[in-house]
């Protein structure tokens, strides 16, 4: 009795043994897997990039750039000019700048064709409305800037849903 107990025993103890070298390996290969998947889904889809979407990357890149400029613009003014508040105007500057790294990333993602980018530059162009809005009531010079602003965020939602760009970043409809 004792000796079917101990071969029992030894036969479970194997069999454990065989289970723990072989879950490593399943889980090396789910991990591959699953970084082989992440890889591709991030990966640039082949072919032509569409002209929609070269003009969207072109425009958010537009934005991030004038931004980017008007930042600066107001960083130095704020150390060098006369404002009434100097840390109010360094703050803005910096504010400013760190908000034009949004649509420049977006930009650059949607030029490589990047899935991801599609969604920071369009909560980007919803941001630029109301801005537009803003500029438009100031009057003056402003009614120029608000009008540019609006055309340029409507003029990239709009190329942001066509089906030739979501179809181009790899984002098809949804499965119901």
């Amino acid at each position: 009795m004792s000796s079917k107990k101990s071969a029992t025993a030894k036969s479970a103890t194997a069999k454990k043994a065989q289970r723990a070298t072989a879950r490593p390996e399943a889980g090396a290969a789910k991990v591959a897997d699953a970084a082989a998947a992440v890889k591709a889904a991030d990966a640039a889809p082949t072919g032509p990039r569409p002209a929609r979407l070269t003009a969207a990357a072109v425009l958010a890149a537009a934005e991030g750039v004038v931004l980017l400029g008007f930042g600066v613009y107001v960083l130095i003014m704020g150390l060098t000019g006369d404002p009434e508040s100097p840390q109010q105007a360094e703050m803005l500057g910096v504010t400013v700048l760190a908000l034009a790294l949004l649509p420049l990333l977006a930009a650059r993602g949607l030029w490589l064709r990047r899935r991801w980018s599609r969604g920071p530059a369009m909560i980007t162009q919803l941001m630029a409305l109301p801005v537009a809005w803003t500029l438009l009531q100031n009057g003056g010079g402003l009614i120029v800037a608000g009008a540019a602003t609006a055309v340029a965020a409507l003029a990239v939602l709009a190329l942001l849903i066509n089906p030739t760009a979501t179809e181009a970043l790899g984002i098809g409809p949804r499965d119901a």
